[in-house]
């Protein structure tokens, strides 16, 4: 079990004074002096990521994705790997740091931005978009321009896949990691995409948790 103590603190303390993305960094930082740890980091590919590609492998040559809230990089990799031109961001100045440290001769382009101010520029501009536990460690409040800014980076044709914990609208939300109910996963619909898949996978790693995987596409 991983310990989520520390991300805890510092997102309630952030969240409490009005800074409810500030733990992000602070939490990077805290690690990077080895102080703390971060707990979605497994220094691999998102397991569901990998399954989805074995499943519905995609054409690649000439196509760019974007990954969301990229962490240390090793999600940005893989689609590299797999061919694409890769945009990888987060809002923690230190963890695209070192991302650029772990893969110094890395192609995918790493930048330090904010989900809910992302650059103008990106609107539409990425083939497939992976966005992976980035909602569901932010406040209720936040997802919805969350997820209106992930879609808006498709342009028509366009895929974006998205894993996060998943919860029945009767459970409770507990603590952050706030699991999502299948409508806040379906909320992509409402900025105009389209739902191709939806699946529910059980976490290997912790049992009982469920990991919704949605595909959606911009028509």
């Amino acid at each position: 079990m991983k310990d989520r103590r520390r991300a805890r603190e510092l997102a309630a303390e952030f969240i409490q004074k009005g800074d409810p993305t500030g733990w992000f960094e602070a939490l990077y930082r805290e690690a990077e002096e080895g102080k703390s740890t971060v707990p979605w980091v497994d220094y691999h590919p998102t397991p569901p990521l990998v399954g989805f590609w074995i499943l519905h492998p995609q054409e690649t040559t000439g196509k760019s994705a974007l990954v969301v809230g990229s962490g240390f990089g090793d999600d940005a990799e893989q689609l590299a790997a797999w061919g694409f031109r890769v945009t990888a961001f987060d809002i923690s100045e230190t963890a695209i740091r070192a991302s650029r440290k772990r893969f110094p001769h890395s192609t995918v382009e790493y930048h330090a931005a904010n989900l809910l101010a992302p650059p103008p520029h990106w609107r539409g501009q990425f083939d497939f978009v992976f966005e992976a536990n980035t909602l569901q460690v932010l406040p209720a409040s936040l997802r919805q321009p969350a997820t209106k800014n992930i879609a808006s980076f498709l342009p028509p044709g366009g895929l974006l896949l998205v894993v996060a914990r998943g919860r029945e609208p009767s459970d409770p939300e507990g603590q952050m990691p706030w699991p999502l109910t299948r409508s806040e996963i379906s909320a992509f619909a409402v900025h105009g995409l389209e739902e191709l898949l939806f699946d529910i996978i059980p976490d290997l790693d912790e049992p009982g948790v469920r990991r919704f995987r949605a595909l959606f596409r911009l028509p």
